[in-house]
C-alpha cells in the first residue's frame, strides 16, 4: 500500500476511535463547558495526539534513517545498507533503497574495472610504441653518431661524444618509462622477480633503501591478480619516493590463512588522516577488482618513529591454495 494511504488510514483510525470513545462514554459537554469537562476534553485530545504520533512514528522512522544514510553514501566505500528489520510498513521502501545501492555499486565496479583494463591496454600500446619507434630511432641516432665520430676532426669529436652520451641517457630513460608502463618482467619472469626488479629500480633512482622479504615462489595466480599486486607495489613505492622522505622501505609478500598479503612499510613522515589521493584511490579500485582488501594507514613503531603501511590482502584461488 502506498505510504500516503497508510498515513490516511492511521489518522482515520485514530479519529474513529476518538469518535467512538466520545459517543459510547458517559461524558457530555454543556453549552457552557465546565472546568471538569474541559479537563476531560484536553486529556482526550492529548491521548489522540500521542497515539497518532506514535503510530506515524512507526511508519515514518525509516524515512529519517533513509535521509541520514543518504548523506553518508560514498560509492568509493561500498557496503552501506539500511537495516530492513524494524522498518515496519516502510520495509518495501528500505528494500528498494538497498537494491538501488547494490545496482549503483555494481555498475560503478563494472565501469571502473572496464576503465582500468582500458588503461592497462593503453599503457601496453604506449610502451610498445616507445620501444619500437622512439627506442629504435634513438638507437639509430647512436649508431650514426658513432660513425660520425670516426671521421670527425678532434674538436668536433668531443661535442659528438657529449651528444652521444645525452642520446644514450635518453634511450635509457625511454626504456625505463616503457618498463614502468609495461612490466615485462611480470610476464617473462614471474611475480617474485618482477617485485624484486621493482625494488632494485626504486633504490637505484636515488630512492630509499628497499628491503625485500619475498618468498621463493607463490602459488599459480591469475594474470589479473599478479598485475594488481605489481601495480599496488609500484604505486606504493612511487608514493614513498615522492612524498615520504623515508630512508628505508620494507617490501614483503607472505602467505597466511589462505590469503596472499603484500606489505609496503616505510619509515617516512607518515600519511595524513583521511588522505585519499588519486594514487590511493586507484589502488583501492584495483584491489576490489580481484576481491582484495587494501588498507593504508600511518604507523608508529616502539621507538616513536612514524611512517606509512600499505597492506593488500588477496584471497588465493581454490586451485592455488597449498
Amino acid at each position: 500500500m502506498p505510504l500516503f494511504w497508510r498515513v490516511c488510514l492511521i489518522n482515520g483510525a485514530v479519529f474513529l476511535l476518538g469518535t467512538l470513545a466520545l459517543a459510547l462514554s458517559p461524558a457530555t459537554v454543556s453549552a457552557q463547558p465546565l472546568l471538569s469537562e474541559l479537563v476531560v476534553l484536553l486529556l482526550g485530545l492529548t491521548v489522540i495526539v500521542l497515539l497518532n504520533g506514535a503510530l506515524l512514528r512507526t511508519v515514518l522512522r525509516p524515512l529519517d534513517r533513509l535521509t541520514a544514510v543518504t548523506g553518508q553514501i560514498d560509492l568509493r566505500h561500498p557496503g552501506l545498507r539500511l537495516d530492513e528489520d524494524g522498518s515496519g510498513p516502510a520495509r518495501p521502501l528500505v528494500r528498494g533503497f538497498n537494491a538501488m545501492l547494490e545496482r549503483l555499486e555494481l555498475e560503478r565496479s563494472t565501469s571502473t574495472a572496464r576503465a582500468l583494463r582500458a588503461q592497462e591496454a593503453e599503457r601496453q600500446r604506449i610502451a610498445q610504441e616507445l620501444h619500437d619507434e622512439v627506442g629504435q630511432s634513438l638507437t639509430a641516432v647512436l649508431l650514426g653518431l658513432r660513425h660520425a665520430m670516426d671521421s670527425a676532426p678532434e674538436p668536433v669529436r668531443a661535442e659528438l661524444d657529449e651528444l652521444r652520451g645525452t642520446t644514450r641517457a635518453s634511450l635509457e630513460e625511454v626504456r625505463r618509462i616503457a618498463q614502468r608502463l609495461r612490466p615485462g618482467d611480470l610476464t617473462d619472469l614471474g611475480l617474485i622477480s618482477a617485485l624484486a626488479g621493482l625494488a632494485r629500480a626504486t633504490s637505484a633512482r636515488n630512492g630509499p633503501r628497499v628491503r625485500r622479504r619475498l618468498p621463493t615462489s607463490v602459488p599459480d595466480l591469475p594474470s589479473a591478480t599478479e598485475l594488481v599486486i605489481y601495480r599496488v607495489a609500484q604505486e606504493a613505492l612511487t608514493n614513498v619516493v615522492r612524498h615520504a622522505r623515508a630512508e628505508s622501505v620494507d617490501l614483503g609478500l607472505t602467505l597466511s590463512d589462505g590469503r596472499l598479503v603484500l606489505r609496503v612499510v616505510d619509515d617516512g613522515v607518515g600519511i595524513p588522516r583521511g588522505a585519499m589521493g588519486a594514487g590511493i584511490q586507484g589502488m583501492l579500485e584495483r584491489a576490489r577488482m580481484v576481491g582484495g582488501v587494501l588498507d593504508v594507514r600511518a604507523r608508529e613503531d616502539r621507538r616513536g618513529g612514524s611512517g606509512t603501511e600499505v597492506r593488500l590482502s588477496l584471497p588465493l584461488p581454490r586451485r592455488a591454495e597449498p
